[in-house]
């Protein structure tokens, strides 16, 4: 698979362009790093205009241990096929997902594609990357 360089303009957001490294083929999840994650959340003043939903896939008590900051949903990934419409999301909407190291988001990212969503994001290492790259994590009130 090549890897593609490309731009993504996001309507309405102060998150306007985000240079991504794709890996992609048809109906296939795209693959962000936790650099691009973060330089997309510290782009916007108000995490509820970054012009994506973050979504942690793992379970509630991992999501209890921590977790990074603009993480607007935490829906184990086995539940996904029957909590998506949690989300709120159309199917044109940006969908991150991140888990531990990779593995469960990428499974939650293969079954929101399935789902018809048509932009949705792994993050490649995921929960480890962020914190062994030294980035803030937030811990439930």
């Amino acid at each position: 698979m090549n890897q593609v360089k490309i731009l993504i303009i996001v309507p309405l957001t102060l998150f306007v362009i985000l240079g991504l490294s794709l890996t992609s083929s048809a109906a296939q999840p795209y693959v962000l790093n936790v650099q691009q994650v973060k330089d997309g959340l510290d782009k916007v003043s108000d995490p509820l205009q970054k012009g994506f939903v973050l979504v942690d896939v793992r379970t509630p008590e991992e999501h209890q241990e921590g977790f990074i900051p603009g993480t607007d949903f935490n829906i184990d990934y086995r539940e996904l096929p029957q909590r998506y419409r949690d989300l709120e999301a159309k199917l044109e909407d940006h969908i991150v997902v991140y888990c531990q190291t990779g593995h469960r988001s990428n499974i939650a990212a293969n079954t929101l594609m399935e789902l018809g969503y048509k932009h949705v994001y792994n993050v490649e290492g995921s929960m480890n990357a962020w914190q062994e790259a030294g980035y803030a994590v937030e811990h439930p009130r």
